[in-house]
């Protein structure tokens, strides 16, 4: 199953560091937290990704072509009047990559549409590059695959507020919607699984995913919420990153189930 990963925002509220890079590509512990994200689904292996880049997407596509290189010892040999370029060492993940260019200032479900091509009539993971989480993606799978619906999201209670989910009983999402001041309640954390039906509910570039197309599956009873009990952080500010790197130096980061 591939994981799409939206990685095509400017990132405005984290501004010191994006002005350079998008926001996918500011560091957590000298690496990408994208690169983060993609550690957590490999490690349940899931090592199909296509990445939805937009704003300085060339900084993504250059990082992945040198990959190999910068993690690995090189012999660079010029002593034959040329350069002659040895890589020691195999240290490398198992994953494919797509980087698709999905436009400057295409909206989240513009985004998803255009990358369909990649993805085919199958169902797909996706969710956002700029949040890491320890859930259980094989369980999150599970649970998918066993209700039927079009669209399953990860839940989390948490103070800042994303998008409002109002959940049933039988773990239905009854309506979607985006914060409003004081809202206490569940919020939409990404770590989606979509079937592909999904992308019948987006029209065009401009079309938030979050908006029409989840709030339609919504009324229609086709989104369900896999409630989620343990760590999420988004980075959405210096300080959300500062803290995220404050887990990982200190050797605690709830998201890393990876070995070294």
């Amino acid at each position: 199953m591939k994981v799409v990963l939206l990685a095509g925002g400017r990132g405005t509220r984290i501004s010191e560091e994006s002005q350079a890079k998008p926001k996918p590509m500011i560091e957590i512990g000298g690496k990408p937290i994208i690169w983060h994200i993609m550690k957590e689904y490999s490690y349940y292996g899931f090592n199909e990704f296509i990445i939805c880049a937009g704003y300085k997407q060339h900084i993504i596509k250059e990082w992945f072509n040198d990959y190999f290189l910068y993690n690995n010892d090189v012999i660079f040999d010029f002593t034959n009047g040329r350069k002659e370029r040895v890589i020691l060492g195999q240290q490398c993940e198992p994953w494919k990559v797509i980087v698709v260019d999905t436009g400057l200032d295409t909206m989240t479900g513009g985004r998803i549409k255009r990358v369909q091509p990649y993805i085919g009539n199958e169902p797909f993971m996706m969710t956002y590059g700029d949040g890491v989480c320890d859930v259980d993606i094989l369980e999150l799978l599970k649970f998918h695959q066993g209700h039927g619906k079009i669209a399953t999201l990860t839940a989390v209670m948490l103070e800042q507020q994303k998008g409002i989910l109002d959940i049933a009983e039988d773990n239905s999402v009854k309506s979607f919607r985006e914060k409003k001041l004081a809202d206490g309640s569940l919020i939409n954390a990404g770590y989606m699984i979509l079937n592909p039906e999904i992308f019948d509910y987006i029209t065009d570039d401009n079309e938030v995913f979050e908006k029409e197309p989840l709030e339609k599956l919504a009324n229609e009873g086709e989104l369900m919420s896999y409630t989620h009990k343990g760590f999420w952080q988004c980075m959405d500010n210096i300080r959300e990153k500062n803290m995220l790197e404050r887990y990982w130096n200190n050797g605690t980061a709830p998201w890393k189930k990876w070995n070294d």
